[in-house]
This record gives structure tokens, C-alpha cells and sequence, in this order.
């Protein structure tokens, strides 16, 4: 495949799996679920709707430094992500896609990801493609009840810190970087006898390195798993995290 079709490609491929999900919202047999086990997880008394806005696009200029396996991944796919703020109560720290909850002034879901976008990284929500919404995937911990909104940024726009006390980072990460297996692996939360495992993507180098762990990396990792650009990667190698001290 040229390397200018593939942009095309991976948006085909996205929108594809959009309409999948609508597909199976109207009761149509034969559809998977996108997210599979993740939205059979428990639902905690009292959950609040919210949304995340899922966007890849060519970004900027600063690809990859390796071809992804699939072709459909170019060097110049990235996905856009933010660090939280050390500070906050909820999260600290973490890697999360932008969005937050739906306030009762949103137009569902898809407008609350988009408002949440603006305000947390000042992209322009006219440059962005909606594709559709994903499943709604539980989350106990936070009590939140959360819709992926998928998007492609047809006309991407600056992105930055717009709060400090919210985000302490905006960056887009190169989709075959997250995608190679040298920066996968597991994290592992221990609380006595009991053990959590989940899927990790180390991003970046250096001071601006991350880890993007927790829901963002579940999400990915099914989200590579359903559009078939996952690569071979080992699912034993443990990779460290560090917590909060009230942790």
C-alpha cells in the first residue's frame, strides 16, 4: 500500500468499526462487541455517564521512527492523549484520553467529549470527524458509566495545557510506537493475596516519557485487538508503576 493511502485506511478501518457499533445498538445479529469483556464489568450503584474522546488523525510532524506491521498505520498515525495533573484526586497523574462527565447542558455523550476535548487541550471541535460512539464500559472504582466517542481530526488544531490544575501534559503518541511490542507490557497492582494485571504502553523518552496504564490502556488494547493492528507482544513482562503515596 503507498504510505498516502494509509491515512485513508486506518480511517476506513475506524469508521468501520463505528458503524459496527451502531449496527449492534439496533439489535443486528452477527456483530461483535467492540470492547467484549469490558463492558460486561460491574456496575457500581449511583454511576455517572461520561465520555472520552478517542482521536487519531495525522497530527503533526514528528512520525515514528519504525513501520508499524500493519500498513494501515503509518509513521504519522498518532492518537491523542493527555497526562493528569499530580495533584488531583481522581487519577493523578495518569495517561487518559481527553473527555470527562456528561453535564446536564450536553446533547449526550458525543458533545460532552468534544466540550471536554476544547476545555482540556483547546483543540477546535469543528476540525474533528465524529465516527460514532463505542460501547459504554463500567468503571467502579470512579463510579462513572463511560462512552468512548471515536473521532478522526480532519483539520487538526494546536493542542496545550489549557488548565494546569487539570493536566499537567497534551502530546499525541505515534500509533505504531504505542503498537511496538519493545513498549508493551503488563502492570500489576498487588492488595495482599489479590492481583491485578493489565495492559501497558510505555510512550515517549526520557523526562517526557509515560506510561499509559489502567483504562486508556485497556482500551487501546482491545481497541488494536478489534481494528487488527496488534503486534506480538509479551504479556509477562511486568512493567513498573509507580503509585501515589496515599496509595
Amino acid at each position: 500500500m503507498p504510505a498516502s493511502d494509509a491515512p485513508r485506511t486506518a480511517r476506513a478501518q475506524l469508521a468501520a468499526l463505528a458503524d459496527a457499533v451502531e449496527r449492534r445498538r439496533r439489535s443486528e445479529p452477527g456483530v461483535t462487541p467492540s470492547f467484549g469483556p469490558l463492558i460486561d464489568l460491574p456496575v457500581a450503584p449511583g454511576s455517572r455517564p461520561a465520555a472520552v474522546l478517542i482521536l487519531f488523525g495525522v497530527l503533526d510532524a514528528t512520525p515514528s521512527g519504525r513501520p508499524a506491521a500493519d500498513t494501515a498505520v503509518s509513521r504519522d498515525l498518532d492518537v491523542l492523549l493527555l497526562a493528569r495533573a499530580a495533584t488531583l484526586r481522581s487519577h493523578p497523574g495518569q495517561v487518559a484520553f481527553p473527555g470527562g462527565r456528561v453535564d446536564p447542558g450536553d446533547d449526550g455523550p458525543i458533545a460532552a467529549a468534544l466540550r471536554e476535548a476544547q476545555e482540556e487541550t483547546g483543540l477546535d471541535p469543528s476540525g474533528v470527524e465524529v465516527l460514532g460512539a463505542l460501547e459504554t464500559i463500567p468503571l467502579a472504582f470512579s463510579r462513572h458509566l463511560v462512552t468512548p466517542v471515536l473521532g478522526w481530526w480532519r483539520h487538526p488544531s494546536r493542542v496545550r495545557v489549557v488548565d494546569e490544575g487539570e493536566s499537567a501534559a497534551v502530546f499525541r503518541a505515534p500509533v505504531a510506537d504505542l503498537l511496538n511490542p519493545a513498549n508493551r507490557g503488563v502492570t500489576v497492582l498487588r492488595d495482599g493475596a489479590r492481583e491485578m494485571r493489565g495492559p501497558a504502553f510505555s510512550v515517549g523518552e526520557g523526562p517526557g516519557a509515560h506510561l499509559v496504564w489502567g483504562f486508556t490502556a485497556m482500551v487501546l488494547d482491545v481497541l488494536f485487538d478489534r481494528l487488527g493492528w496488534t503486534e506480538p507482544w509479551d504479556a509477562t513482562r511486568e512493567m513498573p508503576l509507580e503509585l501515589p503515596p496515599d496509595r
